[in-house]
C-alpha cells in the first residue's frame, strides 16, 4: 500500500463527527503508534483539538456563505449591504405625517358694497415652515402655502373675522389653507473639503436621520441628491413668476409652479451604513460643463457579450450601457453646509390638535408698492396652525426581516409595477418623507354588470392600505398619505392602469386560554410566560392582509412553555367598538373557523391584538 494513499472522508463538519472520523483514521493508519484512545489520553486530546478547529472552521465557512445570501443573512449590517446591492435603501426611521390647517388674517379693501378681502396682503408661506406640538415635537411643511391661490384641489377658505361695529362691514378676513407636514427636526453640519478626492464619503454622526435636505458649498452652489451617480438629470420645481419664466406667467393662477428637468454636475447619493447611519457619497471628478454627457456605449450590448446576438433575450439594466468620465463632480477647496432632518419615529404620531405653534417661517408677498409695512407685520403675526387629524405613519427602523422582504420584492419589481406583488412592494417602499404604508393588499377592481353579475375590471386595481399610529397600532391612512401614495405609484404604473386606494379593514381579537401546570412550578410565573409567548406570536409585524390564525400553533406555542402540563382550551374572539378603542368592524370568528383555522374576511382585513395586556388572558385550572 502506498504511503499517502489514504481514505479521507469529507462529510464530517461538526465536532463529534470529526472526532469520530479522526479516531477511526488514527486506528486504521497508525495502529502501532496510537493505541490509547481513552478520554484522558494525549492522543484523544490532540484528536479533540483538531476536531475543535475543524468545527470552528466549518461554522465560519457556513456563516460566511449564509451571510452573503439575503434570504439567509442574519447580521443586520450584512442585510443592509445586500439590500442596497439590490437597489433598496433601508429606512432608518420613518416620519409621521398629517395635514395641518394654517390660518391668517388679512385686511379688507374698498367701501360700502364693494368691501372685499385685500388679496395683495394674502402671503405665501414658503416650504419648510417649522411647527411644533405642546411637547416640543417638530414638524415641517412639505410645500409652500400660497393663500392668494385657490383651486378645487387646493382651496383657500375665506371667512369674515371681524366687522366694523358702526357700519357692520367686514374689517378683517381669515384665510385657511391645508398643507402636508412631516415630523422631524432639521439640523446642520459642516464639512471642510481640501483637494478633490474620488467618491468622497461623509458620515452624518446623528442617529435616526430620515433625509438629507440640502447641501450648499462655500460658493453658494447647491448639490443635488440623485438615486445613482450616473444620473445627471433631476426634476426642478420653481415658482411660476417673471423671474423664472416670463412666457408662462399668463397661467400663473391655475399653474403656480413650474416643473422642469435640469442637469446637474454637482450631485451626491446617500447610503445606509452598518451603524444605521447615513453616508453621503459625492462624485469622482470634475466636469468641465454643466451639460455633462452620458453616452450609450454599444460595446456593452449584444456583440460584446458571450454568445453575441443569442444573449439579447436576457434582461438588461440600461444603466450598464451608460458611460461618464466623472459620475458627478467631486467637491474641492470648499466648505459644505449639510442640512438634514432627524426623525422621531413612533413618537411623531401625535394626536389631533397637538400641533399648535409656528416656530419659524418665511413669508413673502407679491411685489407691490402699496403694501404698508406695519400691516404686513400684523398679517405675519396672525399666522396660526393646528392639525385637525392625528399624525400617522411614524415608525422606527425597519427590522431585519422587513429589510429582507422589501429588498427582494423591490429587486423583483425592477422599478415598475405590473404584478400584484409589484404594487405591494412599491407601496411599502415609498420614501419615508411621503409617509409610511404598514400593510398593503392589491385586488382586481370589480364592476357590476347586468344587475347581479360582477366582473373584474382589467384596467383598474384596488389597493387596500393601513398604517400605524404612535403606539404602533393599526389605523387607516390619512387622506394626505393616500394622495402621496397615488402620486408615488403613478411614476411606476402602466399608462393604462388605474389605481383605487382604499382603507383596509381591521379585525381586533382577544385570546383566552386555560392551562394546567406541572407540579413544583410557580403557576403565576408560568402564566406570565405563556402570555408573553402569545404577545410575541401576535406581534403586528407578523400579520398582514389575508393572514389566517392557526389555533394549533397557539396550542403548540403554549405547550412548549416550560412548566405547562397541558393546554386545556384556547378561545379566540372578536373585540370591537370605537368607544373602547377598537375597530368598528365586527367579525364572526366562529363562522370563519374551519378545522381550527380562523380565516380572514373576503374583504381585505388584518387580524390585530390591539391591547395585548388586556386582550390576552389566561388562567390555570386544576388537572
Amino acid at each position: 500500500m502506498a504511503r499517502y494513499n489514504r481514505d479521507i472522508k469529507y462529510t464530517a463538519r461538526d465536532f463529534s463527527t470529526l472526532k469520530t472520523q479522526l479516531t477511526e483514521f488514527a486506528k486504521n493508519y497508525f495502529p502501532n503508534t496510537i493505541k490509547d484512545f481513552s478520554e484522558s489520553s494525549p492522543s484523544t486530546m490532540f484528536i479533540e483539538m483538531a476536531a475543535y478547529v475543524g468545527d470552528v472552521l466549518s461554522y465560519y465557512t457556513d456563516y460566511a456563505l449564509k451571510e452573503n445570501m439575503i434570504h439567509r443573512a442574519q447580521d443586520r449590517s450584512n442585510v443592509i449591504a445586500l439590500a442596497q446591492t439590490l437597489g433598496y435603501k433601508p429606512k432608518i426611521t420613518t416620519p409621521a405625517q398629517c395635514k395641518v390647517t394654517m390660518y391668517i388674517q388679512i385686511p379688507s379693501t374698498g367701501t360700502g358694497v364693494n368691501v372685499k378681502p385685500d388679496w395683495d396682503y394674502a402671503p405665501r408661506v414658503e416650504r419648510g415652515a417649522v411647527l411644533s406640538t405642546t411637547t416640543g415635537t417638530k414638524f415641517t411643511t412639505d410645500a409652500a402655502v400660497d393663500f392668494a391661490f385657490s383651486s378645487s384641489n387646493d382651496p383657500t377658505g375665506l371667512e369674515v373675522y371681524s366687522s366694523n361695529e358702526s357700519t357692520g362691514l367686514p374689517e378683517l378676513y381669515i384665510l385657511t389653507k391645508q398643507v402636508l407636514a412631516t415630523s422631524g427636526e432639521q439640523l446642520s453640519a459642516t464639512l471642510d473639503v481640501g483637494s478633490a478626492a474620488e467618491y468622497l464619503r461623509y458620515t452624518i454622526a446623528t442617529e435616526n436621520v430620515q433625509s438629507v435636505d440640502s447641501i450648499v458649498d462655500g460658493d453658494g452652489m447647491e448639490w443635488t441628491e440623485v438615486p445613482y451617480l450616473a444620473c445627471d438629470t433631476v426634476f426642478d420645481e420653481s415658482v411660476n413668476d417673471v423671474a423664472n419664466d416670463p412666457t408662462m406667467t399668463a397661467d400663473q393662477i391655475n399653474t403656480p409652479y413650474i416643473l422642469r428637468l435640469k442637469t446637474t454636475k454637482r450631485r451626491f447619493i446617500t447610503r445606509v451604513n452598518s451603524d444605521n447611519k447615513i453616508d453621503i457619497i459625492f462624485g469622482a471628478g470634475v466636469s468641465n460643463s454643466e451639460d455633462e454627457d452620458i453616452i450609450p456605449n454599444p460595446d456593452n450590448i449584444g456583440s460584446a457579450l458571450p454568445g453575441g446576438i443569442n444573449k439579447l433575450d436576457q434582461s438588461f439594466d440600461p444603466s450598464n450601457f451608460l458611460y461618464t468620465n466623472t459620475y458627478g463632480q467631486a467637491p474641492s477647496n470648499t466648505t459644505l453646509t449639510i442640512k438634514y432632518t432627524k426623525g422621531y419615529g413612533l413618537t411623531g404620531n401625535v394626536v389631533a390638535t397637538d400641533i399648535s405653534k409656528v416656530d419659524s417661517k418665511t413669508i413673502t408677498y407679491k411685489p407691490s408698492s402699496t403694501l404698508i409695512s406695519g400691516t404686513k407685520t400684523t398679517v405675519d403675526n396672525s399666522l396660526e396652525v393646528t392639525n385637525l387629524e392625528a399624525a400617522t405613519g411614524g415608525m422606527g427602523a425597519e427590522s431585519i426581516e422587513q429589510i429582507r422582504q422589501n429588498a427582494m420584492g423591490y429587486f423583483q419589481a425592477q422599478n415598475r409595477v405590473v404584478t400584484k406583488e409589484d404594487y405591494v412592494v412599491r407601496s411599502l417602499s415609498m420614501p419615508s418623507k411621503f409617509g409610511t404604508i404598514a400593510k398593503a393588499y392589491i385586488a382586481s377592481d370589480e364592476q357590476m354588470l347586468e344587475g347581479e353579475i360582477s366582473a373584474d375590471n382589467p384596467l383598474a386595481v384596488n389597493l387596500y392600505v393601513l398604517t400605524y399610529n404612535r403606539n404602533k397600532k393599526l389605523t387607516t391612512v390619512s387622506s394626505a398619505g393616500k394622495e402621496n401614495l397615488k402620486t408615488y405609484l403613478s411614476q411606476y404604473r402602466m399608462l393604462t392602469d388605474a389605481i383605487n386606494i382604499k382603507d383596509g379593514y381591521i379585525v381586533n381579537i382577544g385570546i383566552d386560554f386555560d392551562i394546567t401546570v406541572l407540579p413544583g412550578n410557580n403557576t403565576n410565573a408560568v402564566l406570565v410566560q405563556c402570555i408573553n409567548v402569545l404577545k410575541q406570536m401576535f406581534a403586528i409585524d407578523k400579520y398582514s392582509f389575508s393572514s389566517a390564525i392557526y389555533k394549533k400553533d397557539i396550542y403548540l406555542a403554549l405547550a412548549n412553555v416550560k412548566g405547562v402540563q397541558s393546554v386545556v382550551n384556547v378561545n379566540v374572539y372578536n373585540k370591537f367598538g370605537a368607544d373602547n378603542g377598537y375597530s368598528q368592524y365586527t367579525y364572526n370568528i366562529d363562522n370563519a373557523t374551519y378545522k381550527d383555522v380562523i380565516y380572514p374576511s373576503l374583504d381585505p382585513s388584518v387580524f390585530e391584538v390591539k391591547f395585548p395586556n388586556e386582550d390576552i388572558k389566561g388562567k390555570v385550572v386544576a388537572y
